[in-house]
């Protein structure tokens, strides 16, 4: 990153500079053999710290293509538009007009020979709807990429792609993360590492566990999916076109509506089902136990997950999710105070503990879908 800042920086002070990077990406896009090596050598490196917080993350790929992957198929594109004549030159570049349709020209090729990102996202178009025939191809991508992403979604229409590809294709668009000094950039050498957030959410949870539960079992790995928990569910929870200030305070508490607080509620549905011999059984009699107030509200809220998920699918808003699984952990928590558990009854005790075990069901499968796993303890 910080080659990256230095040659920014270098960029805006010498002209001659940033002439000499362009004429550096167009050889590397015409094969020369000391730039590809160069690329290659920065890739692999790059890739490798990649995988480390992939790894943190539990993230993994069935495919990754890169935009290399695409440089050999770019020519095709624009043979397509070529013959579709719906380019032509302006200034030495070549372009498609989209000013009768609102949305600027779009540069398919510049003036000294090489691509922009809109090329190689019209050829990953291509090569996407030809391999895998998609219904939906999201781009999950800042809003500041709207006008980019209208203009080359307009253009897919000429690519001579099956409709229902060209109709699938969405952006998703997020809002910026700012720091309470200011916007984070890293060409400003602004932003903050994602491995060093996460490390540091671990770090932090580490220091709670050693000072509230010393002697806990696994505590590194319950440090791990609680710190990281944190992060990810303070991010998703959000609505996501909104911009977030980042505060590591805020962050990091672990007190109100935060990810441990959900995985709080897990353990102690955990805790709870560790004294039944066996795990609850549905039955569908257990609806005359559960007519309080608190058990209702409960079992309603678990009625709207499915819902929910719908929802999530449909808006493209993870913020749904985590909200409901607050919503659900804040009615447990609730009906736990208010309703006790292990009875003498069976039938009661039962039909509390089946309430018990869909919670922490819910609460497991709505966490994993956000990206969060759940401790054994807390």
């Amino acid at each position: 990153m910080k080659i990256y800042i230095r040659i920014n920086d270098l960029c805006k002070e010498d002209e001659e500079v940033l002439e000499a990077c362009r004429e550096n990406f167009k050889k590397l896009e015409d094969g020369d053999d000391y730039c590809l090596e160069l690329w290659n050598w920065f890739k692999e490196e790059s890739l490798k710290e990649f995988q480390r917080i992939y790894d943190l993350l539990g993230v993994k790929f069935d495919s990754l293509n890169g935009e290399s992957f695409y440089t050999d198929k770019m020519d095709e594109i624009e043979e397509i538009l070529d013959k579709k004549k719906i380019t032509k030159i302006s200034e030495g570049a070549k372009i498609v007009d989209l000013e009768d349709k609102g949305l600027g020209v779009c540069i398919i090729r510049k003036s000294n020979g090489s691509t922009i990102y809109a090329t190689r996202d019209l050829a990953a178009i291509k090569y996407r709807a030809n391999t895998y025939d998609f219904d939906k191809c999201l781009y999950v991508v800042a809003y500041e990429q709207a006008l980019h992403f209208k203009q080359i979604f307009e253009i897919a229409k000429y690519l001579d792609i099956p409709e229902k590809c060209v109709k699938g294709l969405e952006h998703v668009q997020y809002g910026m993360t700012r720091l309470t000094t200011g916007k984070m950039s890293t060409r400003e050498g602004t932003a903050i590492k994602v491995n060093d957030l996460l490390e540091e959410a671990i770090s932090r949870t580490t220091k709670i566990i050693e000072e509230k539960n010393p002697d806990m079992k696994d505590k590194e790995e319950n440090a791990k999916k609680i710190g990281i928990g944190a992060i990810v569910f303070n991010n998703l929870s959000n609505t996501i076109i909104k911009d977030q200030v980042f505060d590591w305070d805020n962050v990091l508490s672990f007190q109100g509506d935060t990810g441990p607080y959900i995985q709080y509620v897990y353990v102690r549905t955990k805790g709870v089902l560790e004294n039944f011999e066996n795990t609850p059984k549905y039955d569908e009699k257990y609806s005359e136990y559960l007519l309080d107030e608190s058990s209702i509200n409960v079992v309603s809220s678990l009625y709207k997950f499915g819902d929910v998920l719908k929802q999530v699918t449909d808006k493209n808003e993870p913020s749904l999710l985590a909200r409901y699984l607050l919503e659900l952990a804040q009615k447990y928590t609730v009906f736990y105070n208010e309703n006790k558990i292990l009875v003498d009854d069976e039938n009661v005790k039962n039909a509390r503990g089946y309430l018990t075990y869909c919670v922490q069901t819910v609460i497991k499968i709505g966490g994993n879908l956000l990206g969060m796993e759940m401790p054994n303890k807390m």
